[in-house]
């Protein structure tokens, strides 16, 4: 398994996954030819997606879903897209889908109803939680010892309260409906983390309330109170502007 993150903020989201001869794309919120770009370095183009896995609508998400012209098969959850052409899927029900084999699961943000997934191939697993206020309890074993990870971490929590946003918006994301700060992903991940684990990476990075820096620091200091041994996984931001790729080399 190969991926790229395209994109990973408010300001848009949007990841490659290959396997095999399938190539999926979860969420579609960022331009056309920044899609384009990263799909050079997995040597495809658009016609060879067969198939893009939404989170939830919010348009940092979906903005630039109606781009493709109905070229794409799109999968999200009841009430997710009402306009798009798209098929259900239901979260808990595993479906298989060329090399994949594809989990939903629901999560806690103020959406229609929002999801992530377990996503499977014939070697590897990733876990991809990218916009949650908490991680709901029949979400904890399926995500146990993934090889990969991209999990949210939104915001550092001091840096959100002495913001600029308005009271009602640090409120809410800070909410069960909201987004994960730097603890409260860190201490998910150290419950769920495993011999298997090789990567994760730390989506949804705010530019304004947060620093790469400071969600590796928290990681680093979570799991050095805790006592967990991570020297085996590599701990990655993930970008707003710029692709990062991940996966087996």
């Amino acid at each position: 398994m190969k991926f790229v993150l395209v994109g990973s903020g408010s300001k848009g989201n949007a990841s490659l996954i290959l396997s095999g001869h399938t190539l999926i794309q979860i969420d579609m919120g960022v331009p056309l030819n920044r899609i384009k770009d990263a799909l050079q370095s997995l040597g495809k183009d658009t016609d060879d997606i067969a198939g893009v896995f939404i989170t939830h609508e919010h348009s940092d998400h979906i903005s630039t879903l109606p781009l493709y012209h109905e070229r794409v098969k799109v999968f999200c959850s009841e009430g997710t897209l009402k306009e798009e052409p798209h098929e259900v899927i239901k979260p808990f029900k595993e479906i298989e889908f060329g090399d994949f084999k594809i989990r939903p699961f629901s999560v806690s943000h103020d959406a229609a109803n929002p999801i992530g997934f377990i996503i499977e191939d014939a070697t590897s697993k990733l876990g991809y939680v990218t916009d949650t206020g908490y991680l709901p309890d029949d979400d904890i074993p399926l995500l146990q010892d993934c090889d990969y990870y991209v999990f949210e971490s939104n915001h550092d929590y001091k840096m959100l309260l002495h913001s600029d946003r308005p009271a009602i918006l640090k409120k809410r994301i800070h909410s069960d409906v909201g987004h994960l700060s730097n603890v409260d992903s860190a201490t998910y991940m150290s419950e769920l983390i495993g011999p298997r684990t090789k990567q994760i990476f730390l989506a949804h990075i705010s530019e304004e309330c947060n620093t790469p820096e400071l969600a590796l620091e928290t990681y680093q200091k979570t799991f050095q109170k805790k006592r967990i041994d991570a020297s085996h996984i590599e701990i990655i931001p993930a970008k707003q502007w710029e692709p990062v790729t991940g996966g087996s080399r």
